[in-house]
């Protein structure tokens, strides 16, 4: 039985085999036909609902392939510091977040970035000090590998002038020693975070709800998380309540990777809702704390390389012993020497496979943000079958930071292009909470490498590294569906594909890429039903 037929459409299948149609059918969560208006009518039965799209496009469901989407609920309740044009800014929110809040209860916010500050500096204990004294203060940073917080949070903590830095992490100290306020990269924000009270699962699962909510309005149909288990644990309670409506790939973070291997989890347990992915590890740190992990040192800094987070010899010994248990991994990276590194490990474990007559596309292995790379290494991600999982707003929120800390070393940057000439498969995402969790955007970013103000100019930053429309999408589609193992299931309208789409009110391929950002969803259909509906 048909229970839902859509006509007078403009289809984009993404299927070479089919490329446009104006009507689909659909039986119960699957695509059953897909086709000309008369032949899908004809199939409607008494039962049958009937869409009349007025024309309008219709893609596959985008999917956000690098996401930290408990990261992104509790965001919905934290400061929202994203884009603040000054620190006076971002210290007039947390004192109006203050006055608002008990003294000793923790304030809590996100989205800081020194570098879009005037004078480029970072900010200080003592500056939350002379807003907040009476409340603990931990203000993660845009990239989320910094933490900025008060003296009353670092009391709580126990840090002082003695404390030492931990494996990773380093505490940004003054020319006495003191620590400033500034905490790089997890292990050394865990000091402070670790104490934050942490939501019970249902209350993090309303919040996902909320957040469910916006992604259906954005047109997301699908995610990768890479957040800890406690994301897993409100995702299933969504599950259990019958309100989850979005498909997720779960990544394992290393610190819980041997729990999995214990219980014999291998890539893709669950299914089509919910379903564990790959072994994820941080290599290095971020661009905007400059921690990401550099061949040569940062422009002006001549000493400063950046900071190895998981060291080679343990990366490898995670990657291989996860690949003999059925997981791929997902390896963040962002500095051309960390990009290298985690490459040398790849091709180590890939000669591990091959040994074992293990086919390449059964590990499907990620790098995670490529967004530097060395020349010589350029190729290496093709050659080797690494998915590059890559987020094309990055690059039009940080080259100002890339051409001040990279220079000339720039123009291999953020380059998707070039990974995709070289034969990698490309997963787009945002990020987020780092960026917004906003499809349209990244497309925009991708085809333009501009910022929606138009900056740095008409031909974008780097306009070799430019995409068309219909690679851009696959990159918000296709590529994500490989990476998760469900290039069966998602990724084209096609026969036998899940009922996965989003409804727009103009035609991408037809409009000036300026138009991209005026472009507004009009529905978001999951597994067949509608999720989020603006026309009749």
């Amino acid at each position: 039985m048909i229970d839902r037929i859509l006509l007078n459409a403009r289809i984009y299948t993404l299927n070479p085999a089919q490329p446009r149609a104006s009507a689909l059918a659909i039986a119960r969560d699957r695509i059953v036909a897909v086709g000309d208006d008369d032949a899908i009518h004809a199939l409607a039965g008494p039962h049958t609902a009937v869409d009349r799209l007025n024309g309008q496009m219709v893609i596959p469901g985008l999917t956000d392939a690098h996401i930290h989407w408990e990261g992104v609920a509790r965001a919905l309740r934290d400061i929202d510091l994203l884009d603040v044009p000054s620190k006076a800014e971002a210290l007039r929110r947390v004192a109006e977040r203050a006055r608002q809040t008990p003294p000793g209860q923790w304030i809590v916010g996100r989205g800081w970035s020194q570098a879009l500050w005037p004078d480029g500096a970072f900010p200080t204990a003592a500056d939350l000090d002379g807003v907040a004294p009476d409340h603990p203060v931990y203000l993660a940073a845009r990239s989320g590998h910094a933490a900025w917080v008060n003296s009353l949070a670092l009391r709580r903590a126990g840090i002082g002038a003695h404390t030492p830095d931990p494996p990773g992490g380093a505490l940004q100290r003054d020319a006495r020693g003191e620590p400033t306020g500034i905490l790089l990269e997890d292990p050394a924000m865990k000091l402070v975070a670790r104490l934050i009270p942490d939501p019970a699962p249902d209350q993090l699962a309303d919040w996902m709800a909320e957040a469910q909510r916006r992604a259906w309005a954005a047109g997301l149909t699908a995610l990768h998380d890479y957040d800890n288990p406690s994301c897993l644990v409100a995702l299933q309670v969504l599950r259990e309540r019958g309100e989850l409506g979005l498909r997720v790939l779960k990544q394992i973070n290393d610190p819980w990777i041997e729990h999995a291997h214990a219980l014999g989890l291998r890539f893709g347990f669950g299914d089509t809702w919910l379903r564990l992915g790959a072994l994820k590890i941080f290599a290095d740190g971020a661009l905007g704390p400059r921690t990401a992990h550099m061949i040569e040192p940062y422009e002006g800094e001549p000493g400063n390389y950046g900071l190895v987070v998981t060291d080679k010899e343990h990366m490898f010994e995670l990657v291989s012993r996860a690949s003999a248990a059925g997981i791929p991994a997902a390896i963040h990276a962002i500095g051309d020497r960390a990009v290298h590194d985690v490459l040398d490990v790849y091709e180590a474990v890939r000669a591990e496979e091959a040994a074992r007559g293990i086919p390449r596309q059964a590990r499907r292995h990620r790098i995670e943000h490529v967004q530097l790379i060395h020349p010589d290494d350029a190729g290496r991600l093709g050659a080797l079958g690494i998915v590059a999982s890559m987020q094309p707003i990055h690059a039009t929120s940080d080259y100002e930071m890339a051409d001040r800390y990279w220079g000339a070393r720039a123009r291999w940057s953020y380059n998707w292009r070039l990974q995709l000439e070289a034969g990698a498969v490309l997963a787009f995402g945002s990020d987020a909470p780092v960026e917004p969790f906003a499809p349209l955007l990244g497309i925009f970013a991708a085809v333009t490498r501009r910022r929606p103000d138009g900056r740095p100019g008409p031909e974008g930053w780097y306009p070799e590294g430019r995409l068309d429309m219909e690679t851009t999408l696959r990159g918000f589609t296709q590529g994500p569906a490989y990476a998760a193992g469900m290039e069966r299931d998602l990724g084209m309208l096609a026969p036998g594909y899940l009922a996965d789409l989003v409804v727009l009110d103009r035609d991408l391929y037809a409009i000036p890429p300026d138009e991209i950002l005026e472009t507004r969803v009009l529905g978001t259909m999951v597994g067949g039903e509608w999720k989020y509906r603006l026309f009749e």
